[in-house]
């Protein structure tokens, strides 16, 4: 009997041990694999940690004008996150952990070890732990010379007949193109003019430029106070979007447009960090002490010439679909170079092209075939099947402006997406009202496209189907007049949809 009683006595103690075990979530479920390789009693990792509660942004798209869109969006996310995130802000600074909050989603930057990943993890109002390494972006840095003197009008902006709106008088007057990148040379002969800080007489840096690189920065260093490229790439996609020297470098799809620029990468490598700061900054530009934000200096559209892939350490497909989200409940297009890993199907893979939230854009030759670098739907990686990408534009041997007052060609879908961005600011300067109605804007850009079919068959869609995973809708055309004014947009993406956030608390 005494013995059945232990045997009893224990099993009930090892049920009841295993029953608890089972009960309890176990924290790793919330981390990101990376964070947990990376990280160590005696090694820290970066990582960004993201809170349960989430600000709904639905009602913003009820709200009938940009201003009222710009303005709810800002105040909603930075309300969400001042409420939300005063104990984990004093529980790290009691750690002595390195960490900096954001708002474009409630998350806070962290740099910590082991033991500091387990404990945030382990707290009921985290929801998710995001790796943050350092990603190489997805550009191409091989430059095909140049013509020293311009011939004429650029082929990709004749390509899609951007003149034809210069010739109305329309060139992208009263709208303010955003541009993240590797940066700008700001005083280039062909964007100095174009400059949102520039005056004719002096420059005045404050809500035109934001650096996001803290450390490091190659010859532009960190922090810098002024628009600086540290590589070249940048300022070739910011000529496609606005550029013209006034000396027949004809290089921009909307020479009238004004531009801010935010850096995202140093020296070509970026982080979910680095990203989601500028599209904050973007949604309420800042004084250059990073204080005064105002949402009504917000650009209608941002273009997007890179990609973070998996392979590269964006482990977590979504990482940034939550911050392309409400970037766009802002009211402002977010154009995305779908990526340069075709030509087989399926190869639009690395956030942000790969979201709903995103326009994305493939690149063509200028006979209008495909480029074979340009990367294809569906997009697989989410388990979506989401049509990618939306256009495509031109995007191989295409010239801009490069640093230090010369130009050169590139080629690759980041030469594609300036090209789209340029054309949301001439349809936005002929019809004003189309300003932060982005649904418009991509219905329109997608329905005036020159139809092109593919053979591919990417996702089971047969030749000569329309729209197509290649392809998409077609390759972009600036039509005049705008048919674009009084679009009515029935079904489609839903602005402020945090469901990637919630469900990792699941």
């Amino acid at each position: 009997m005494p013995n059945r009683v232990l045997l009893a006595t224990t099993c009930f103690a090892l049920c009841l041990t295993s029953t608890l075990a089972a009960a309890q979530p176990d924290w790793r479920a919330k981390v990101d694999p990376w964070v947990l390789e990376t990280s160590s009693p005696s090694a820290e990792t970066e990582l960004l940690v993201v809170l349960s509660a989430q600000a709904d942004l639905s009602p913003a798209r009820e709200l009938a004008t940009k201003e009222e869109k710009g303005r709810f969006v800002f105040e909603r996310l930075r309300e969400t996150a001042a409420a939300t995130q005063g104990p984990l802000l004093a529980r790290l600074a009691e750690l002595g952990v390195p960490h900096r909050p954001y708002w474009i989603v409630n998350m806070i930057w962290v740099r910590g070890d082991q033991t500091v990943v387990e404990q945030l993890a382990s707290r009921p109002d985290v929801a998710r732990l995001h790796a943050n390494p350092w990603v190489r972006a997805d550009i191409p840095m091989d430059p095909t010379p140049a013509p020293e003197a311009p011939a004429a009008v650029e082929w990709g902006v004749l390509k899609i007949k951007a003149p034809d709106y210069w010739a109305q008088g329309v060139t992208g007057q009263g709208v303010v193109v955003g541009g993240q990148d590797t940066g700008y040379d700001w005083d280039h002969p062909a964007l100095i003019g174009k400059y949102r800080g520039w005056n004719g007489v002096s420059a005045d840096h404050d809500y035109h430029w934001h650096d996001a690189i803290h450390s490091g920065g190659g010859i532009c260093g960190a922090n810098s106070a002024e628009p600086c490229d540290d590589s070249g790439h940048g300022t070739h996609t910011m000529g496609t979007m606005v550029g013209d020297d006034g000396a027949g470098n004809q290089i921009g799809v909307a020479p009238g447009a004004r531009w801010i620029g935010c850096r995202n990468m140093d020296q070509g490598n970026g982080t979910p960090a680095t990203y989601s700061e500028c599209f904050e900054w973007f949604i309420a530009p800042t004084d250059l002490s990073g204080k005064n934000p105002d949402p009504s200096k917000a650009p209608h559209v941002i273009n997007n010439s890179w990609g973070c892939p998996e392979f590269e350490g964006c482990v977590d497909p979504n990482v940034l679909k939550a911050v392309v989200e409400n970037t766009r409940a802002a009211g402002i297009a977010v154009v995305v170079s779908a990526g340069n890993s075709g030509p087989s199907c399926e190869s639009v893979e690395t956030p942000a092209a790969i979201y709903e939230a995103s326009f994305s854009v493939g690149a063509t030759f200028d006979s209008d075939l495909i480029a074979t670098f340009s990367s294809r739907g569906p997009v697989t990686v989410d388990g979506s099947n989401r049509l990618k990408p939306e256009v495509t534009a031109p995007g191989v041997n295409v010239r801009s402006s490069v640093p230090g007052g010369g130009y050169a060609a590139l080629s690759g879908t980041s030469m594609a997406g300036p090209h789209v961005a340029g054309q949301v600011a001439l349809l936005i300067s002929a019809r004003p009202e189309l300003a932060g109605d982005v649904d418009s804007l991509e219905i329109c850009i997608e329905e005036t496209a020159f139809p092109r079919a593919s053979g591919q068959n990417c996702g089971g869609i047969p030749f000569p189907e329309i729209p197509n995973h290649t392809y998409g809708w077609g390759r972009v055309e600036l039509v005049w007049p705008p048919p674009c004014a009084g679009i009515v947009f029935q079904d489609g993406f839903e602005s402020g949809d945090t469901s990637a956030w919630s469900s990792a608390a699941e």
